[in-house]
């Protein structure tokens, strides 16, 4: 860790908050994240290797706690006293970037995997009940290895899935990945993406009506860009998009 040498209180939290990939894992353990499979998908770009130094770091600063699991499937992470009077400092942090720093994304800036692991600590199945419920998402801007991914939702869990658990899904959600980004942002309202077809769900009535409640978006995303230029294209005009072939694979087997 690297010191400025500096006595100033604020220097000294400064060491330990301002290091690369810190804010993003005390974000992570701030919002649910225990473990440290989890903890990498928030920080992808991070090594396994760097990943565990910042850890044992934190931990040797009384930041977190590292613990036994008892399932014995490895270590778990909590942010101790000291960790948690973070959480208003990046919550903060997370105001000024929706507020000032908001702007059309670049491409390198949206990320599946993030995007996906969100969906899924952001989720609410409870919604469902009892009802074991599979959401199958196509992602039309997406190649076909990366198309088709499924959550399923049981027993007031949710819980992304690689390849169908069921033979049909319940609820059919066509969005692209750019869009389905913009709309966890905030960037983009869900009401409006529905009415001009950039997301279109297909399922009952009911499944329909449940799904932005159980579509956990960002809990920053109430909060509205101040900057001059504009942060996400206008919907007043815009004609819903043409898919790849004309049919998705759900429009086939329909």
């Amino acid at each position: 860790m690297r010191s400025y040498n500096q006595f100033c209180p604020i220097a000294k939290a400064a060491e330990i908050f301002c290091e690369r990939w810190t804010a993003l894992i005390l974000r992570d353990l701030a919002f649910g994240a225990t473990r440290f499979s989890e903890l990498q998908r928030g920080v992808p770009l991070a090594s396994p290797t760097l990943l565990s130094s910042r850890l044992k770091k934190l931990e040797a600063e009384g930041v977190i706690v590292r613990s036994v699991s008892d399932d014995g499937r490895g270590p778990t992470y909590r942010l101790t006293h000291a960790g948690k009077e973070f959480v208003p400092i990046i919550m903060a942090l997370g105001e000024w970037g929706q507020r000032w720093s908001r702007r059309t994304l670049a491409e390198h800036e949206v990320d599946l995997g993030l995007l996906l692991w969100a969906l899924q600590k952001g989720a609410h199945p409870e919604l469902f009940g009892t009802e074991r419920v599979v959401i199958q998402f196509e992602l039309t801007d997406q190649a076909e290895n990366k198309r088709h991914w499924w959550f399923l939702n049981q027993d007031g869990t949710c819980e992304l899935c690689l390849k169908p658990p069921d033979r049909d899904a319940q609820l059919y959600v066509i969005v692209s990945l750019i869009d389905l980004t913009r709309i966890w942002r905030g960037d983009l309202p869900f009401a409006s993406a529905l009415h001009h077809g950039a997301i279109e769900l297909d399922g009952s009535a009911r499944l329909r009506k449940v799904f932005p409640l159980w579509l956990g978006i960002s809990p920053l995303a109430h909060i509205r860009s101040e900057r001059r230029e504009p942060s996400a294209r206008s919907y007043t005009s815009w004609t819903p998009r043409s898919r790849s072939g004309g049919k998705t694979e759900h429009d086939r087997r329909r």
